[in-house]
């Protein structure tokens, strides 16, 4: 494989080596970045990858293939954040052309697919497994297709097919029993947060409805995709003046919703959008849901053109989760998708990724390690939360302003555009549910959704939310 031990060895050194002679912004050099050079913005993007691949050890000896350390305490990062962090690798291919992690990234999603199912629900870790979190997974699997992505060999799972696995898992726990529809937080029903259904469930399963239905031009993903969006708008996660809250509690009947936002939520689902609006032919429906979603996206994630994570990065202190770390990074890839699909934002959209991208790189080193504040102009040393998050989200940024290339310009690629990847509607179809509260009959995988008993209590419930934060245990 192209990242060796020994390259991989030599970046984690000279990383110690910084660290241990006290580097910081004071005393190490910022990194210096012409971002009217492609060949600098590529130079950059390197060295920040290969900072961000030294926290990764799957391709070691004794090592789980595709995950970061973790979960906590054995690590920082749950598993949804590996599969994040490969999907910014597909894209880093993507932008800058290094294939160096690309056999990696291979290997890694499909190991964590998990046969025979290959729908990315892993029994190792069911304890935080998450619909958000195989949706991760999913939408990377996804976005290897939308890009001709490396083929996994034949007789291994395919991406398109892989995605098509997510997708049919999530839509057979679609849940009307309560508060008239809408996926659960949790998979298993004994996870804390199952009794959650959140905003990041929901715009994880609309993006890559939207996607599958613009890559196939199968109108049953379209139409999942509007009921996913219409149910997020109709129970009022989705506010008239485009806020995107975090979700409510179904013993609530979803109305005691959390007004926290967060950048993770409105990137997935303005991305899902955009798609929906490039694939109705500019629908009046879809293109004001866009502009709408977009112009709030600016004003409140974007204040004086650099992205800040409102809910928890605060003027005077930082109090975001290890996953929260790694959001920005979300924005700058979805805004990207989205200045190609509906080109009527592109002008607004080139010139905040500009502005955020200066910013991102102002708080790194000049060895490519990166900050968590983008607006302070200097490295914050902020490492205590998982640095990983911090290098993803830096490396989309860089990766995503190489938007102006004839490939990039021409859209995420379809089955008739020269999309390569091979799908089965059916994928994921017969899966066993993990730790199923009752035998599941092929009616219940049929049916919309399976009934349930809820085993949290409200006080139960919103203790796990505020102990763990958006997706954290997800």
């Amino acid at each position: 494989m192209g990242w060796t031990l020994a390259a991989k060895a030599t970046a984690l050194l000279g990383s110690l080596l910084l660290a241990a002679a006290g580097a910081t912004a004071q005393g190490a050099g910022k990194l210096q970045v012409n971002l009217d050079s492609s060949d600098e913005i590529k130079n950059a993007a390197k060295l920040v990858a290969e900072n961000l691949m030294t926290y990764y050890h799957g391709d070691e000896p004794g090592q789980t293939p595709g995950i970061l350390p973790g979960p906590p305490p054995g690590g920082p990062y749950y598993w949804w954040q590996a599969g994040a962090m490969w999907g910014t690798i597909i894209d880093y291919w993507f932008y800058t052309g290094d294939t160096t992690y690309n056999d990696e990234a291979l290997r890694s999603m499909v190991f964590q697919a998990e046969p025979p199912a290959n729908s990315y629900m892993p029994r190792n870790w069911t304890a935080s497994l998450g619909n958000d979190d195989q949706g991760f997974w999913g939408m990377a699997a996804m976005s290897a297709a939308e890009t001709n992505f490396q083929n996994p060999p034949e007789g291994q799972p395919q991406w398109l097919a892989l995605a098509q696995a997510v997708f049919n898992t999530q839509a057979a726990r679609w849940d009307t029993n309560t508060c008239n529809g809408g996926l659960h937080w949790q998979i298993p029903h004994t996870n804390g947060g199952y009794n959650y259904k959140n905003t990041i469930a929901q715009v994880v399963f609309l993006n890559l409805a939207a996607r599958l239905a613009r890559y196939t031009k199968n109108e049953t993903y379209a139409k999942w995709a509007d009921t996913a969006y219409d149910w997020t708008r109709g129970v009022g996660y989705i506010t008239d003046d485009w806020n995107v809250l975090d979700g409510g509690h179904e013993e609530y009947n979803c109305t005691d919703i959390n007004p926290v936002q967060f950048s993770a939520n409105k990137a997935l689902l303005i991305h899902g959008a955009a798609i929906m609006y490039n694939y109705t032919n500019g629908s009046d429906k879809w293109k004001t849901r866009v502009e709408g979603l977009l112009n709030h996206t600016i004003e409140f994630f974007f204040p004086e053109g650099i992205m800040v994570e409102r809910a928890c990065e605060l003027e005077d202190r930082v109090q975001c989760n290890v996953d929260q770390h790694s959001f920005k990074g979300y924005m700058h890839r979805s805004l990207a998708t989205v200045a190609i699909v509906a080109p009527f934002t592109r002008d607004a959209i080139l010139k905040v990724l500009r502005s955020s991208t200066e910013g991102a790189v102002s708080s790194c080193l000049d060895d490519g390690t990166c900050g968590f504040r983008w607006n302070t102009g200097s490295y914050d040393g902020d490492v205590d939360k998982g640095p990983a998050g911090q290098q993803m989200s830096v490396l989309a940024a860089l990766s995503t302003l190489l938007i102006n290339q004839q490939k990039v310009l021409e859209g995420p690629l379809t089955n008739d555009t020269g999309g390569t990847s091979k799908g089965d509607p059916n994928a994921g179809i017969d899966y066993n549910e993990i730790t199923p509260l009752a035998p599941i009959t092929t009616g219940d995988r049929a049916g919309a959704g399976i009934v349930t008993v809820v085993v949290l209590t409200t006080l139960l419930g919103s203790l796990v939310w505020m102990g763990m934060g958006w997706s954290e245990g997800a």
